[in-house]
C-alpha cells in the first residue's frame, strides 16, 4: 500500500525561452516575461540580490506594490525604474502579450492579484504530470481549481481533461489559450463551478480519473457564492478525490501557497486517504532557479504528491 517517504523533495524549475527568475533579494524578485521584466513582492527572499550590488535598483516595466491589508491587496506601477529612452521604457499592452511553454501558448497579463495570468513554478509539476502518464492511452485528468488552464492543456497531451474553476473570466482565459495553442479541439470540458462541489458530485456519477491536480487557493468563493477555507476544507476535499482513483490510477497532485503549514502535513494527510491504494506519497518544495550558473533556489510553494507506475 502506499507509503509516506519522509525525505522531503525540492522539485526545481529553470526558466526557459519565454520565463526566467532573473534575480531575488531583500523580498523581492525580478522576473521576464517574454520581452517584459517585472518585479513583485517576495518575502522568501531573504538574501541580498546578485545584481546591481551597488546599490542601484532594478530595472524593469512595473512593479507590484502591495497594499497594507493581508489579503493581497495592491496595485502595478510601471516605468517606475527605467531609465529615459532605454528599452525599460516600452509600454506593457494591457490586454497581455503572448508566451509559450513547449507546446502550449497562453497570454500573460498583469492581474491586480500580483501574479501574471500562470504559475511558472508549475513547470516541472506539469512535466512530471506528463511522465506519469506515459503509455497510458486516452489517460484522464482532472485540474480542480484549474485557472486559466495551462495545466490542462498540457495534460490535454495525454488525453481528455475535465478543468474546474469558479471564475467565469479564468475559465473564458483557458479558452482562449486552447485557441491560442491551436488545442480548441482538444477534449478538454472548460467547467465554471465549485471544485468541492464537482467532485463530489463526479463520485456520485461512479467517475474515475487516472490524474487529479489540486492547487486550492488559500480563500475563494464559488460560482454561487460558496466559501472556501483551506484548513477547513481541505481534508474532505482530498478524501473526495481518493474517490475518484482507484489501483490503476496514475497521480494526484495537491499545491498550497501562502498559508503556514508543512509540506509534511500535506503529505500526513495524503497518506492517511491513500492507505489502501498502491504506490509512494511523497511531499516537499516547489521553487525557481534563478538565471544563470549557480542560480539560487527561490522556494514558491509546499506540494504532496501519490503517484503510482500502475
Amino acid at each position: 500500500m502506499a507509503g509516506l517517504s519522509l525525505d522531503p523533495v525540492i522539485l526545481a524549475g529553470t526558466g526557459w525561452d519565454d520565463y526566467g527568475l532573473v534575480d531575488s533579494g531583500h523580498g523581492r524578485k525580478l522576473e521576464r516575461y517574454g520581452n517584459y521584466r517585472f518585479i513583485r513582492p517576495e518575502p522568501q527572499a531573504l538574501w541580498a540580490p546578485r545584481l546591481n550590488l551597488d546599490g542601484a535598483d532594478w530595472d524593469a516595466h512595473g512593479e507590484f506594490v502591495p497594499g497594507s491589508d493581508e489579503d493581497g491587496g495592491g496595485r502595478w506601477a510601471y516605468g517606475q525604474s527605467a531609465t529615459d529612452g532605454g528599452p525599460f521604457d516600452q509600454q506593457v499592452p494591457g490586454e497581455g502579450w503572448p508566451l509559450a511553454w513547449q507546446d502550449v501558448r497562453f497570454t500573460a497579463q498583469c492581474t491586480p492579484f500580483r501574479h501574471l495570468g500562470f504559475f511558472p513554478d508549475m513547470a516541472p509539476v506539469w512535466d512530471w504530470m506528463r511522465e506519469r502518464l506515459a503509455g497510458k492511452a486516452d489517460a484522464s485528468s482532472l485540474n480542480l481549481f484549474g485557472y486559466t488552464g495551462v495545466g490542462s492543456l498540457a495534460l490535454s497531451a495525454c488525453g481528455p481533461v475535465t478543468h474546474v474553476d469558479a471564475s467565469k473570466k479564468s475559465v473564458a482565459q483557458a479558452k482562449e489559450n486552447a485557441a491560442l495553442s491551436g488545442m480548441e479541439d482538444r477534449p478538454v470540458r472548460w467547467l465554471i463551478d465549485d471544485a468541492a462541489k464537482f467532485a463530489a458530485r463526479e463520485v456520485r456519477r461512479g467517475k474515475r480519473y487516472d490524474g487529479i491536480i489540486l492547487d486550492p487557493p488559500k480563500f475563494g468563493r464559488g460560482p454561487n457564492g460558496e466559501v472556501w477555507r483551506l484548513e477547513e476544507g481541505l481534508p474532505d476535499l482530498v478524501g473526495t478525490c481518493r474517490k475518484l482513483l482507484d489501483d490503476e490510477s496514475r497521480f494526484l497532485f495537491l499545491t498550497v501557497y501562502a498559508v503556514r503549514m508543512s509540506s509534511l502535513a500535506l503529505g500526513g494527510l495524503l497518506a492517511d486517504c491513500f492507505a489502501d491504494l498502491p504506490g509512494v506519497i511523497e511531499h516537499g518544495e516547489l521553487a525557481v532557479c534563478e538565471d544563470g550558473d549557480h542560480g539560487r533556489m527561490l522556494p514558491t510553494a509546499i506540494f504532496a504528491r501519490w503517484s503510482n507506475n500502475g
